[in-house]
C-alpha cells in the first residue's frame, strides 16, 4: 500500500481548488475548500498506519488564518468509524493546540477523532483517522452462490436489444481538436441511456475512456480535456433522462421522483435500481466499442464514489475494459452496519434507513450488487485512490473491496482527504490511464 503523509501534499488555493472543482465534478471527485476556522485532527505516525492494540496519539490544532484563536465549547469524541462514541469530553487548548491519547482498536479497522469549536457562534468540525493494519480488513457481505450466472444471464437479455444509438453533433462546444456529441442508446427494460461524447479530431484510431457517474441527478457537459489528450470520452448518466435539461428538472427529480433511488426495488434483486444502471454500462462499452473512431483495443473506465463503484463492477463485467480507475468506490461492504462496523454508501442499514430495509429479501439483493463480490472476480488492472477521513464512502469499506482484489492495482492513498481529492490525486490517475492506454 503507498501511503503519502499529509505533510507531502501541498495544500491548494483557491483559483486551484475552483479549477479542479471544475474539472473533476462530473466524476464526483469534488475538491473542499478551507474552513474559515482550521481544525487540524493528525494521528502521531506521519502515515496514519499503526499495529493492532498499538496506542494512537491524535494532534489536535486550532487556527484562522495559521494562528491560534480564542474558540468556544472545544470537545472531542473517539470511535471507530460511523460507531457510537468510545471516548468523550471537553478539551481544552493551549496556544490552540491539544492532544489526545487513545487505546489502539483489537481488530483491523479506523479509529477516528473529531474535534468540534465554535466561533462567531457557529460550530466547526476536523477530523483524524488512525489505520489498524488496514490491508487485513475482511468483508461482511457473502457472495451468492448464482453471482456470475445472475450477471451473465442479465448480459444475455441486454445483448438481444437493438442498440438504436442516436449521435447529435454540438457545434457550440467542439473546438477545433474535439467534437463534441449528445448521445443516447437503448438499455434494458424499453430505457435510454444518455451521455456525452467528446472525439479528438484527427481521422486516426484513439484508445476510449467510459466516464461514470458519481451520485446524485445531474446535467453533464463531457470530458474535453482528455479528448485533447487523445482519447475518446464517453460521459454518461444513469437515470435514463436526457444529460442538457434545464438545472431545475435535475433539482426537482433530486427531491422527488428520483429521492432515495439507491433503495428503489431492494426488495427484488431483478428489480433493483441498479440492475437496469450496471447493466447500462455495459451497454454504453458496446457503443464505445462500435465507433470507428476506437482503436478496438484500448477501453478504460473511470468514476468516483457511486462512479468508483461503476467502474469496479463494469470492468468485472466486461473483458473489454482493460484498466479501471476508481476513487472511493460506494456501494461496498453495505453489511458492514449490520456487523457492528461501519458499511458503504448509501448507508442502507443504518440510521432511519434500517428500520426499513433490514430484512432478509434486501439482504439477499445487495449481495448480487456490492462492489465486494465484484471486487472477488475481478481480473483487470486497476488504479485506486482515496483518504482515511471518508465520511461518505468509509474506509472500512473501500478496504473490505481492495483487499479482494487478484488483479494488478495501485492504490494512492492520501490520508488526510475524506469525500474529496487533491489535484495530485486525479493527474496521477488521468496519467496512469494514458500512459497503459497508448502503450
Amino acid at each position: 500500500m503507498s501511503t503519502y503523509s499529509p505533510q507531502s501534499v501541498k495544500k491548494l488555493n483557491f483559483l486551484g481548488l475552483l479549477a479542479l472543482l471544475i474539472g473533476f465534478s462530473q466524476l464526483s471527485l469534488a475538491q473542499i475548500p478551507k474552513q474559515y476556522l482550521e481544525i487540524s485532527v493528525s494521528p502521531d505516525k506521519s502515515d496514519w498506519v499503526y499495529q493492532i492494540g498499538e496506542e494512537v496519539e491524535f494532534i489536535v490544532s486550532v487556527t484562522q488564518s495559521g494562528r491560534p484563536i480564542a474558540v468556544e465549547n472545544v470537545r472531542y469524541f473517539v470511535k471507530e468509524e460511523k460507531m457510537q462514541s468510545l471516548q468523550e469530553g471537553p478539551l481544552s487548548l493551549k496556544e490552540g493546540k491539544a492532544t489526545i491519547s487513545a487505546a489502539g482498536m483489537k481488530a483491523p479497522g479506523f479509529l477516528r477523532c473529531e474535534v468540534f469549536a465554535t466561533i462567531d457562534g457557529k460550530e466547526y468540525r476536523g477530523m483524524g483517522t488512525a489505520a489498524f493494519e488496514p490491508e487485513k480488513i475482511q468483508p461482511t457481505v457473502k457472495m451468492p452462490e448464482d453471482f456470475e450466472a445472475f450477471w451473465n444471464a442479465g448480459k444475455a437479455d441486454l445483448a438481444k436489444i437493438p442498440m438504436e444509438a442516436k449521435i447529435i453533433h454540438v457545434p457550440e462546444r467542439s473546438t477545433d481538436a474535439v467534437d463534441v456529441y449528445h448521445v443516447n442508446f437503448r438499455n434494458i427494460g424499453n430505457s435510454r441511456v444518455y451521455g456525452v461524447l467528446t472525439v479528438p479530431k484527427g481521422g486516426e484510431k484513439y484508445p476510449a475512456i467510459l466516464q461514470v457517474p458519481g451520485a446524485g441527478i445531474r446535467p453533464y457537459l463531457g470530458d474535453l480535456a482528455k479528448a485533447g489528450r487523445g482519447a475518446i470520452v464517453l460521459q454518461i448518466g444513469i437515470h435514463g433522462i436526457p444529460i442538457d435539461l434545464p438545472q431545475n428538472t435535475y433539482t426537482n427529480l433530486a427531491s422527488g421522483a428520483l429521492s432515495g433511488y439507491p433503495m428503489f426495488n431492494i426488495q427484488d434483486k431483478d428489480l433493483y435500481y441498479y440492475k437496469r444502471v450496471y447493466l447500462g454500462c455495459i451497454r454504453a462499452v458496446d457503443f464505445l466499442v462500435s465507433l470507428p473512431e476506437y482503436d478496438g483495443q484500448n477501453l478504460a473506465v473511470q468514476g468516483g464514489s457511486q462512479g468508483g463503484a461503476l467502474s469496479i463492477v463494469t470492468a468485472a463485467l466486461d473483458s473489454r475494459i482493460k484498466y479501471l480507475s476508481a476513487f472511493y468506490p460506494a456501494l461496498s461492504d453495505m453489511t458492514g452496519y449490520l456487523n457492528d462496523r461501519a458499511g458503504g454508501w448509501p448507508h442502507i442499514f443504518t440510521g432511519n434507513n434500517l428500520k426499513y430495509h433490514n430484512f432478509p429479501k434486501a439482504i439477499e439483493t445487495l449481495g448480487y450488487y456490492d462492489v465486494v463480490n465484484f471486487a472477488r472476480i475481478l481480473k483487470t488492472p486497476g488504479f485506486y485512490s482515496w483518504g482515511f477521513n471518508d465520511d461518505t464512502c468509509p474506509p472500512t469499506s473501500l478496504y473490505s473491496v481492495y483487499n479482494q482484489i487478484k488483479a494488478p492495482k495501485e492504490v494512492f492513498v492520501i490520508p488526510e482527504t475524506g469525500h474529496w481529492t487533491y489535484p495530485e490525486q486525479g493527474a496521477r490517475s488521468d496519467n496512469w490511464l494514458f500512459e497503459k492506454l497508448k502503450k
